[in-house]
């Protein structure tokens, strides 16, 4: 994997392919003492949403490195974040 480089990060894919993901934003928390990196590759769900992903990663590691988000507690607080940042993108779009 690549470093955040222009707010995208490459990853390869579970065929080897390179993917490219542009960087949402990243965060830390102070409830795991870990920072989190939101990105996607703008695709689409089924219900044609985007897909947005989220994981793990150490700041200024070289090579960046990104691990899972395993716990349901972590999970529940990365998507309070998404949902917050989400209603701020809504907002400012209306008004």
């Amino acid at each position: 994997m690549d470093n955040i480089d222009n707010m995208t990060i490459h990853l390869q894919d579970e065929k080897g392919n390179d993917v490219e993901y542009e960087v949402l934003f990243t965060f830390d928390s102070p409830e795991t003492n870990k920072s989190y990196i939101a990105y996607t590759d703008n695709s689409k769900d089924e219900t044609g949403s985007t897909r947005v992903y989220a994981s793990i990663y150490t700041p200024n590691q070289e090579p960046m490195q990104l691990e899972a988000i395993e716990t349901d507690q972590e999970w529940a607080m990365v998507q309070s974040v998404l949902n917050k940042v989400q209603s701020a993108v809504t907002e400012g779009e209306n008004k």
